[in-house]
């Protein structure tokens, strides 16, 4: 009998170390944060409750990383992509002025991504603080950890 092969195997991602103990606004204890540059977590929660100016959650992860686990309601641009996509990007946002707030792992690569952006004319963008690492630890434990 043949051997029944998934079409897209789920990533082989080693264990998540222990989360982090996390202080009163929801940061990794000892995290400098940079209110230009990031915001909470927590704050990206209730602007996504509700309100006028919803921010678009961009995912800069890799597609294996995507596929494995997201925000919900975020949309996926690879790292590697954006600069090819900006005119998608713009649209998802709904202008170069509206908010964005792009997550990665752990919030290195989106702070790159976030300063990219900028640079290419997108003014109202902040880097997501810890990551969706940091989302699933103090938002939404449904989000796996990796």
């Amino acid at each position: 009998p043949r051997r029944h092969t998934p079409l897209m195997s789920t990533p082989a991602f080693p264990p998540p170390p222990p989360p982090p103990p996390i202080d009163a606004s929801g940061l990794p204890v000892g995290y400098t944060f940079k209110p230009d540059w990031e915001v909470r977590p927590r704050d990206l929660r209730e602007a996504l409750a509700g309100g006028t100016s919803t921010p678009l959650v961009l995912d800069c992860r890799r597609d294996d990383e995507w596929a494995f686990c997201r925000i919900p309601g975020a949309v996926h641009f690879a790292m590697n992509t954006i600069e090819q996509r900006l005119d998608e990007v713009e649209e998802a946002a709904g202008g170069r002025d509206k908010p964005i707030v792009v997550n990665c792992h752990h919030g290195v690569r989106s702070l790159r991504g976030t300063a990219a952006l900028r640079a290419w004319g997108f003014s109202n963008v902040k880097s997501l603080a810890g990551g969706i690492d940091l989302w699933s630890i103090d938002i939404d434990p449904s989000v796996p950890r990796y």
